[in-house]
């Protein structure tokens, strides 16, 4: 039986999530290594990193390192009405670092739902994003948004794609004063500015965030957005506590490609998102499916460096021994250190880098006194 103690934290999370999506009726899916260049040029600006790694194949067909995972399964999805595909991954993709900016080895696990969203696929998805953090961490937060509301408000304000771009990014960097001087730039109403000043602010509970909503939404689009909102946070309220899920509405993804709800999470200990996710219609219509998708990928590669308080030491024991040691009586010593459930490193002498919660030495009638780290 496996040990999963053995495991690096990101493999032990690659089999939990793994089982968790399977239970969901998640079917495994499993992309090539490489795929043509040319998918991914075409659509370029929906990627983290527009800088794709690229060769030429033995038949001249110019291929790229695989940069995305959704893209990948967008382009092998058939629209069958009436019915949903779910798929989980677990692939490693090739992008730019935003700290080194230099290619490196990302590890993504998530899931993929195609087909007739409504609100149960919405909410079974937040769901699993919500469990899926609690795999990895008990303090943990997801954050959600709604495009449609943010939308709405860059509608009423009637200004040109790049105010809409520049507004979007000062609602993301939470920066009002830039805000409320762009809207003064474009000839913004008042009433307006007003508006998306204090959507930019609106943060913390969920009850007092709609009552908030309510004050600035108007016609169609955002009042169903609002009423999706309000369903989602009566269903998160059977869930957990208003510490773990929030609204967010800072929280932007490229309108072009999302639609409708998007959402993000953290754990303690890791400074970066760790789950990002939405509703992604738009880019379904863009390649050409009439199916709605909702999905969302989970960032292994940061569990590397991430080093919870229970998993602190490298081992539990370091056992030192001399040259002199009966080979079968240090053997025996080992696996009887192993079968109480250590985990054991032997060592002649205490490796400048690895941590242990306890040294021992090998006496020949087995194990001399502990010296315990704490």
């Amino acid at each position: 039986m496996l040990d999963e103690r053995l495991l690096k934290r990101e493999e032990r999370a690659v089999f939990e999530l793994r089982s968790l999506y399977r239970k969901h009726g998640y079917l495994p899916y499993k992309m090539s290594k490489f795929e043509e260049y040319d998918f991914y040029a075409r659509n370029k600006d929906f990627l983290v990193s527009d800088s794709v790694i690229t060769f030429t194949d033995t038949n001249g067909k110019l291929m790229a390192l695989k940069p995305d995972v959704t893209l990948s399964i967008i382009k092998n999805f058939k629209d069958e009405p009436g019915c949903l595909q779910r798929v989980s991954y677990n692939e490693n993709v090739y992008r730019v670092s935003g700290d080194t900016h230099e290619y490196k080895e990302i590890l993504q696990t998530g899931i993929e739902c195609m087909g007739s969203i409504d609100l149960y696929t919405t909410l079974d998805v937040l769901r699993l994003a919500e469990q899926s953090l609690k795999t990895l961490s008990d303090r943990y937060v997801l954050e959600i948004s709604h495009l449609g509301i943010l939308g709405g408000l860059l509608d009423l304000a009637g200004a040109d794609s790049a105010f809409r771009a520049a507004a979007t990014a000062c609602i993301g960097n939470k920066n009002a004063h830039e805000l409320e001087d762009l809207c003064k730039e474009y000839g913004v109403s008042e009433d307006v500015t007003d508006k998306l000043t204090r959507f930019l602010r609106i943060y913390g509970k969920r009850s007092t965030v709609l009552e908030e909503l309510e004050t600035l939404c108007e016609g169609d689009g955002m009042t169903a957005a609002l009423n999706e909102l309000k369903q989602i946070s009566a269903a998160l309220d059977r869930w957990d506590g208003e510490e773990t899920i929030k609204f967010d509405f800072s929280l932007v993804n490229d309108m072009k490609y999302y639609n409708g709800i998007v959402f993000q999470g953290y754990v303690e200990g890791i400074p970066e998102v760790m789950l990002s996710g939405g509703q992604y219609d738009r880019l379904m219509q863009r390649i050409g499916r009439r199916s709605g998708a909702i999905g969302f990928a989970v960032y292994l590669d940061l569990l590397e460096n991430f080093q919870p308080s229970e998993t602190k030491y490298d081992v539990d024991t370091v056992l030192l021994y001399d040259d002199g040691a009966d080979a079968e009586e240090l053997a025996d010593t080992v696996e009887s250190l192993i079968a109480k459930g250590k985990q054991v490193s032997v060592q002649k002498k205490i490796p400048a880098h690895l941590s242990f919660r306890e040294l021992r030495k090998f006496t020949g009638k087995g194990v001399g006194p502990v010296e315990d780290n704490g």
